[in-house]
């Protein structure tokens, strides 16, 4: 719970877009009107008795029963407060309710789509929050518990852990553009290990970066885990070779090889991540085992275009979003589980190491839409 706290006051970015576009939303053609909720100190209203037939004894006088909540209750003037609700303030508060019309479902797709859902996956979800509700009122609240579920549904299928296997050490390749926080992230989730009891070794593969170097090395002391390193400029998939010489030697569970992110030029980037593949699968047929993609949230769209990319060059096995604090528009991450379903391994929404944790569909969808606990 600590986390979705953090979480949710940190996604107030897109949260608070959300927030305002379904105010305006609703308030554009919306009334106000008492809130539905049951008000336990309303005195029932008053029935006529039934009629006794000629063989049935006289009821006995009881309080009327409340009758049953109609679908579509019928338009009634407003009722001036009860005498306790002057003296106590028990009163129900107004809301503001609009009709859901088809006006309303398309301006619904456009705060979406600008919340960086994508076109498909923001006609998707309104249809399906839509279906079986055109005509009825409803207010921001039950829009944004609407919006919940529904993103709850698409990401429930892709919100899993990292796997972990037997095999030693488990190769985890990372890759992800410069800039994506893919080396704190890696540093992030050695130092998490460790804490659990595992064994890890880093190889810093991006070689070209003297300061992702340094880096994993801080990240390393800190958490007691051996960083390898090379010369600056220096082969990566030599590095990888040895680090993998290492973590067996040792019989560290995993090693965590940082790379490369340079999309400017697609051709080197796929051979250099090819050649690191071949060499380590010298030493272990079956490696890499999982190929961790790290995604900067404050790309936006652009972060579509990383996943199918590096899903032909590197195989991605699953994914790691950060940076969800920075953005106006976390639907992103909506929007890649809509389009791609790899698994959502962890999110970040700042530096420290706790800042980095599971995903959990639910929490994010209500942090998301700026839901309370």
């Amino acid at each position: 719970m600590a986390f979705f706290k953090k979480l949710k006051d940190r996604m107030f970015r897109s949260s608070s877009k959300l927030d305002e576009g379904l105010d305006a939303i609703v308030s554009d053609g919306g009334s106000a009107e008492a809130d539905a909720a049951p008000e336990p100190v309303a005195p029932a209203p008053v029935q006529a008795p039934p009629t006794p037939t000629r063989d049935a004894p006289e009821p006995p006088v009881v309080p009327a029963p409340v009758p049953a909540a109609r679908t579509e209750p019928p338009a009634a003037a407003p009722q001036k407060p009860g005498i306790l609700g002057r003296m106590f303030g028990t009163d129900q508060p107004e809301v503001v309710r609009r009709v859901l019309d088809d006006a309303m479902v398309e301006q619904l797709e456009e705060l979406l789509i600008a919340a960086d859902m994508g076109v498909d996956t923001a006609l998707r979800v309104t249809a399906n929050m839509a279906e079986g509700r055109i005509g009825k009122r409803l207010s921001v609240d039950e829009i944004k518990q609407l919006l919940a579920d529904e993103v709850t549904r698409i990401m429930d299928p892709v919100a899993r852990p990292m796997p972990l296997y037997n095999q030693k050490p488990q190769v985890v390749l990372v890759v992800g553009v410069n800039g994506s926080g893919k080396t704190t992230t890696i540093g992030k989730l050695a130092s998490q290990f460790k804490a659990a009891g595992k064994s890890v070794v880093i190889a810093a593969g991006d070689t070209f970066r003297a300061a992702a170097v340094e880096q994993l090395q801080v990240w390393g002391d800190r958490a007691g885990v051996p960083v390898m390193t090379a010369a600056q400029g220096s082969d990566p998939a030599s590095l990888a070779f040895d680090a993998m010489t290492k973590a067996q030697a040792d019989g560290a569970d995993l090693l965590m090889i940082d790379t490369a992110g340079r999309l400017q030029n697609r051709a080197d980037l796929m051979e250099e991540l090819s050649k690191i593949v071949r060499v380590i699968r010298k030493k272990d047929p079956d490696a890499p085992h999982n190929t961790l993609l790290v995604l900067d949230a404050t790309t936006g769209q652009n972060a579509l275009q990383q996943v199918k990319v590096f899903q032909e060059l590197a195989d991605v096995s699953g994914l790691v979003m950060t940076k969800l604090d920075g953005t106006a528009k976390g639907g992103v991450l909506v929007a890649l589980a809509d389009k791609f379903g790899l698994p959502i391994h962890a999110i970040g929404v700042g530096e420290q190491i706790d800042d980095l944790q599971p995903f959990d569909p639910e929490d994010f969808a209500r942090a998301l839409v700026g839901l309370g606990d």
